[in-house]
C-alpha cells in the first residue's frame, strides 16, 4: 500500500455509506489521504467516517445531482488542498428481464449507475486538470464486459460506464491531460448490501457462479490501481478472461448461458443450506 507523500490531499468515495464503499473509504484513509465519505443515507456515510477517525467527514450525495458533485468535488479539495482520488461506488441493482422492470426502476438504475458516474468523473476531471492530476476509480462489474441474463438493465448500465471511462480516458489523452487516470474494477459478485437478499432470487443466479467475493479482495484490487494505475481490472483475473471469451463469441454465450444460471442457483441453495464460507463472515 502506498502512502500520500507531499502533504495530504482529499479522496471522495461514492456509497461510502456501508459495504465496499465503506472498506475503500478505509483503504484511502490508510493511505494518507484526508477521506470524504459520501452517501445518499448522510447517516450512514457520518457512521462510516466517525469509525476510520482522524481527518475523515461525511456529508448526503445524491449522484444523480452533477451540480452536487461538483460541490462534493470543490469541498474534498478546499478542505484537503486537492483532489486526488474520486471513487464512484455507488449503484442499484434491480433484478429481471428488462420488460419485468417498471418505467421508474429502469430509469433509477441509469441515473444512479450511469448519471451517477457520468457526473462523479466530470467533477472529478474539473478539481484534478491543471490542480496536480488525480485518479477515477469507477467500480463497474463483470456484467459490464458481458450479457447477464437476469440482470438485463444493470448489466446494460454497467457496459455503459465502461464505455464512458474508456472513452473519456482517451480524450483526456487527446486533449493532451497527462496526469488524470481512470481506472476501472471489474469484480465479480461481491457479498454487500446488494447480494445479501438475493440469494433466494433466481433473477441473480449469475451472481452467484463464480467466486464470491470478500468486499476486502476488491478494495484490494483499488489498493493496486491506484500505485499501478490499470484501465480495466478484472476480479479475479481469471473470471475476467472467462467473460471476454464469451463476449468475443456471442452467439455461444446466448447457448452456454442458460447452463451457466442453473450452476449460480445450486450455488445459492448451497449457500442458504450451509451458510457462508468462513472468509465472507463479517467478525464478531
Amino acid at each position: 500500500m502506498g502512502p500520500v507523500t507531499g502533504g495530504p490531499t482529499g479522496a471522495l468515495v461514492t456509497g461510502g455509506g456501508r459495504g465496499l464503499g465503506a472498506r475503500i473509504a478505509e483503504l484511502l484513509a490508510a493511505r494518507g489521504h484526508v477521506v470524504h465519505v459520501t452517501d445518499l443515507d448522510g447517516d450512514a456515510a457520518r457512521a462510516t467516517a466517525d469509525r476510520i477517525g482522524g481527518s475523515a467527514y461525511s456529508s448526503a450525495l445524491d449522484v444523480r445531482d452533477a451540480e452536487a458533485c461538483e460541490a462534493a468535488a470543490r469541498t474534498t479539495a478546499e478542505r484537503a488542498g486537492r483532489l486526488a482520488v474520486w471513487v464512484n461506488n455507488a449503484g442499484v441493482l434491480v433484478t429481471g428481464p428488462a420488460w419485468t422492470n417498471t418505467a421508474e426502476q429502469r430509469q433509477l438504475m441509469l441515473d444512479v449507475n450511469v448519471g451517477g458516474v457520468m457526473n462523479g468523473t466530470v467533477a472529478a476531471i474539473g478539481q484534478m486538470r491543471d490542480h496536480g492530476g488525480g485518479h477515477v476509480v469507477n467500480i463497474a462489474s463483470l456484467a459490464g464486459l458481458v450479457a447477464v441474463p437476469g440482470e438485463t438493465v444493470y448489466s446494460g448500465t454497467k457496459h455503459a460506464v465502461m464505455g464512458f471511462s474508456l472513452s473519456t480516458q482517451a480524450d483526456l489523452r487527446r486533449a493532451k491531460v497527462r496526469d488524470v487516470r481512470i481506472s476501472c474494477i471489474c469484480p465479480d459478485g461481491i457479498w454487500t448490501p446488494m447480494l445479501h437478499d438475493r440469494l433466494d432470487d433466481p433473477e441473480a443466479a449469475l451472481s452467484f457462479t463464480g467466486r464470491l467475493l470478500a468486499v476486502d479482495e476488491v478494495a484490494a484490487a483499488v489498493d493496486r490501481v491506484l500505485d499501478r494505475p490499470r484501465q480495466v481490472t478484472a476480479v479475479p483475473r481469471w473470471r475476467g478472461t472467462q467473460v471476454r471469451l464469451l463476449d468475443a463469441m456471442p452467439g455461444l454465450a446466448v447457448r452456454a448461458l442458460p447452463l451457466v444460471v442453473l450452476q449460480g442457483r445450486r450455488t445459492q441453495r448451497r449457500l442458504q443450506r450451509k451458510g457462508l464460507p468462513a472468509r465472507l463472515r463479517e467478525p464478531r
